[in-house]
């Protein structure tokens, strides 16, 4: 296997692992019973900065994970799937661009949303009402997650080229 091939599959596994672990930790929000997930703009970041294949990728092991630990169900990771796939879809109309960071993590949580609420049966409006925290954080934060990602990525090329 190749030095490029081995950083790939190591690269691919830690974002893996990062999703993973920060969708474990949810923040309070003001409004009771709406707290969210800080895997939602980290996963955003994920897709900014290394792309579609390796967030996808990650994406998915992440969830295995998270169901060979008993964390996730099935409608869990269908749920964070339909996330993933809508974020990579915005990213693919949009680029890496202020844009993207900005509307991909609050369409995707809506997407989301409205699914759960189609699937469960109830009302769609108190689903996508108590997701509105964490959509604007969201949109807050993933670009400036993306910037502290780029930078060590950066770094990371940096330390590799000179070994």
């Amino acid at each position: 296997m190749t030095e490029s091939k081995i950083r790939q599959l190591s690269e691919i596994a830690l974002l893996a692992a990062f999703i993973a672990i920060s969708g474990t930790f949810k923040l309070p929000s003001f409004i009771p019973g709406s707290e969210f997930q800080l895997s939602a703009p980290i996963a955003v970041a994920v897709c900014g900065v290394f792309g579609i294949k390796k967030y996808l990728l990650a994406g998915l092991l992440a969830s295995t994970a998270g169901l060979l630990l008993g964390t996730q169900t099935i409608f869990n990771v269908l749920i964070a799937m339909l996330f993933r796939i809508v974020v990579a879809l915005l990213y693919d109309a949009f680029g890496k661009s202020r844009l993207f960071y900005l509307l991909s993590g609050p369409v995707a949580s809506a997407a989301a949303r409205l699914a759960l609420g189609l699937i469960i049966g109830k009302a769609v409006y108190p689903l996508l009402a108590a997701a509105l925290p964490g959509m604007a954080f969201t949109a807050l934060t993933a670009g400036l997650l993306a910037s502290v990602l780029e930078k060590a990525l950066l770094l990371t090329n940096r330390n590799a080229q000179r070994s």
